[in-house]
């Protein structure tokens, strides 16, 4: 018994000795799995715990992202709010400033359209008076400039009332003031905008006046725009009547120089006839005294003084004729081609014997070089003839404004069938204008010659220079 026991004592040694590493390494496994099983755990624990604050702070992101965006949102509502209302006060200061702004003031603004039709400057004036007389009425009333609500001052009415007095006289004072100085300035390329100009006067000057309930009335702002338009009108008017008396003038001149030569060239007429009258009268005598081939002779002289005695009596009836028609004359048109170019014509009238004279006349110092004529047209109704050509040409005209001016932009080709359609009879039409100063002008510029022999000196020819060049820049702005 003793030996067995003693013997599996030995094999349970031995058994150990040889599976003993085994179950250590089992027992380690065991450790390491349960090792693994806890890492595990505090893993899945940690992505867990990992999880929730990535999707916390994904969340607080969103939060402050949408936090973000609203704040901008925000902002650029309340920027694009400022910008517009900036842009607005820049629009409306621009506005104001080119009411102001005498050089941009015929860009900005267009033509005044005339409200009134007077006829005369006289009419004008008297509606003129007549809307002061109006406004002086409404500020004597103190319908001008009112204030609805009664003031106090320290309790006192009366101190209350002093103020609104002051204050009304005030704003009157300026709306007055900047009424004043605006219609002084008024001229035909600012109208549009001066009124403009009494409007925001009027606009700003109440503006100050509403912490007080002070205002200028509407009815006022109206007499006041209607003495802008009075005044402008009228003395547009003025300035219209001016060139109607000057060509009055004019005319008149131009008619007393016909009845001067008409008158002369009656008087040079019946001079020739008592001078033709006594040599035929003589020369009737010698033929009565006269034999042969003399007699032969004599009667041809007195055939050849018959005839010159009618045509001297012919001339004189002609120009007593040409006295007594009013409007009979000659209608011409004529070129300056150094002056106003080479398209540019001038289609006018003169009553003279001899049109020539009115032409050279024209040519004078207002002008650098002389009229070249193209055509000179009689008729016995000159006036009709002349307004005729002129209502062809009306889409030609230079000045669109001022009838007087009568220039026409055209050709040769539309003056010429134009005057052929009402000018009864055949007349003499040149196409090629001489223009012998022009051309020996732009031969010296050619050259760059100051002189020619010693007629033209240096200082001359720079001011014809100066001159032409002034002239070209003024036909620039037509």
């Amino acid at each position: 018994m003793t030996m067995l026991w003693m013997r599996a004592r030995a094999d349970a040694a031995r058994l150990r000795e040889r599976f003993g590493p085994i179950v250590d390494l089992d027992a380690e496994r065991v450790k390491v799995a349960a090792e693994r099983d806890r890492l595990e755990a505090e893993n899945a624990a940690l992505s867990g715990a990992i999880s929730q604050s990535r999707a916390a702070l994904k969340a607080e992101i969103e939060r402050e992202r949408a936090q973000v965006t609203k704040e901008i949102g925000e902002r650029r509502a309340k920027f694009e709010e400022r910008y517009g209302a900036a842009l607005a006060d820049l629009d409306r200061l621009t506005g104001e400033v080119k009411l102001f702004d005498e050089r941009a003031e015929l860009q900005s603004f267009g033509l005044y359209a005339p409200y009134y039709d007077f006829g005369t400057s006289e009419k004008y004036k008297a509606e003129l008076e007549k809307v002061r007389a109006k406004q002086a009425a409404m500020v004597k009333e103190g319908a001008a400039a009112t204030c609805p609500r009664e003031w106090t001052v320290d309790g006192d009415r009366r101190k209350g009332k002093q103020m609104t007095d002051r204050n009304l006289k005030l704003m009157l004072r300026a709306f007055n003031g900047e009424c004043d100085a605006a219609i002084v300035k008024v001229r035909f390329n600012n109208a549009v905008a001066i009124q403009e100009r009494i409007r925001k006067a009027f606009e700003a000057v109440n503006k100050l006046g509403e912490p007080n309930a002070c205002s200028v009335q509407k009815g006022y702002l109206d007499l006041k725009l209607a003495e802008l338009r009075l005044a402008h009108e009228y003395a547009e008017k003025v300035q219209a009547e001016k060139e109607e008396q000057r060509e009055i003038r004019e005319r008149l001149r131009d008619e007393e120089a016909a009845q001067r030569e008409f008158e002369r060239a009656r008087l040079d007429a019946e001079k020739e006839e008592r001078r033709y009258a006594q040599a035929l009268e003589k020369a009737k005598m010698d033929l009565e005294a006269a034999d042969g081939a003399k007699h032969a002779q004599m009667e041809a002289k007195v055939a050849d003084l018959e005839r010159k005695l009618a045509g001297a009596h012919a001339l004189k009836e002609r120009a007593i004729s040409q006295a007594q028609l009013t409007k009979s004359g000659h209608v011409y048109v004529i070129s300056n081609m150094g002056s106003f170019g080479e398209t540019t014509y001038k289609v006018g009238m003169t009553r003279r014997l001899e049109p020539e004279e009115r032409v050279r006349e024209l040519g004078d110092a207002s002008v650098p070089f002389a009229f070249d004529i193209h055509a000179v047209m009689y008729s016995d109704d000159a006036p009709a003839l002349e307004n005729a050509l002129h209502r062809a040409l009306a889409a030609k005209r230079v000045n669109m404004v001022n009838l007087r001016k009568e220039f026409f932009v055209a050709t040769l080709d539309e003056i010429e069938a134009a005057a052929r359609k009402h000018v009864q009879g055949d007349f003499e039409f040149v196409r090629v204008a001489v223009a012998e100063e022009y051309r020996k002008t732009l031969a010296l510029r050619a050259e760059g010659t100051a002189s020619v022999g010693d007629e033209v000196s240096a200082p001359l020819v720079a001011d014809a220079r100066v001159h032409f060049d002034e002239v070209r820049a003024a036909l620039a702005d037509l």
